[in-house]
């Protein structure tokens, strides 16, 4: 008989990790599709159909993250909707820099200044993430829910984010999501996009004109950090009625004014350096 070591030594490696991991992709799939779906909840059926689960399969990586309270079942409507856990663990990110605390009041100074609403936003994996939003006062007004996603090529927040981005980050992020038309105004070729740029650097606010949705016009300035990078953006939103040309101009130096605010408040640049920075940072590149 051998020897019980080298009877140990022959069997398979354990799969048990990589069967953990496997259990912790899927049961963050299914988080993040509870997180993109609607406020009331997604049924079951739809989650495991989106994230290609058997319905069993899913049910109990769920009641897992129930028990956790990073989900939570309505027993009435028996849907699955967003855990409170998964609010907090969300909110740390936010904490680790205070950026939501300190562009609030600024934020609503400029909601209260412009009677839009003012959204501030950070890049993600090449596209751009609401944190936090002002809602207008109007009956017709924008509303962009914070953590929802939009793309860069084709938002005010977007092109604010990409102001000072070399071009290798540029092509890279263009490579990865691609120029997906939205609208008959959507900007779908790099040289474009390119030159509007080139535009947000020079006026030190981007605009977003109906090419993300129709009808909507928004306004976007970059906000930098201690080192000059652009760690946000914050922006106007509200219908064409109501954005006209030259307004669209007046809200550029408004929402330009309040992201030199929050800079500063932040320990970033101050006002005079504004316009040097976004010069400068484009040629360090990413």
């Amino acid at each position: 008989m051998a020897p019980l070591r080298a009877v140990l030594s022959r069997r398979p490696p354990t799969r048990v990790g990589a069967d953990q991991v496997r259990s912790l992709v899927r049961a963050l799939a299914l988080l993040n599709r509870i997180a993109e779906g609607p406020d009331s909840g997604v049924s079951l059926t739809d989650l495991a159909q989106q994230v290609g689960l058997p319905t069993s399969t899913a049910h109990r990586l769920l009641t897992t993250l129930e028990q956790e309270r990073y989900a939570r079942f309505s027993q009435e409507e028996r849907l699955w909707s967003v855990g409170v856990q998964a609010f907090v663990t969300g909110c740390a990110f936010t904490k680790t820099r205070g950026l939501v605390a300190v562009a609030r009041p600024h934020m609503h100074t400029l909601m209260e200044h412009s009677g839009e609403t003012v959204n501030l936003a950070v890049e993600d994996a090449g596209e751009a993430v609401y944190l936090a939003q002002v809602e207008s006062r109007q009956l017709m007004r924008a509303f962009a829910r914070p953590g929802s996603r939009v793309p860069l090529h084709c938002s005010a927040v977007g092109k604010a984010l990409l102001s000072t981005t070399s071009d290798k980050y540029l092509a890279k992020i263009l490579a990865r999501h691609g120029m997906p038309r939205l609208t008959a105004k959507t900007i779908i070729s790099p040289a474009p996009l390119r030159a509007e740029l080139d535009q947000v650097r020079m006026l030190g606010y981007a605009i977003d004109d109906e090419e993300h949705e129709v009808g909507l016009r928004c306004i976007a300035a970059p906000i930098f950090d201690e080192t000059g990078d652009v760690i946000a953006a914050v922006s106007v939103s509200g219908p064409m009625v109501r954005i006209d040309d030259e307004r669209m101009r007046q809200l550029g130096t408004s929402v330009r004014a309040v992201a030199q605010a929050i800079s500063a408040e932040m320990g970033g640049l101050r006002a005079a350096d504004f316009h040097s920075e976004l010069d400068a940072g484009r040629a360090r590149g990413r």
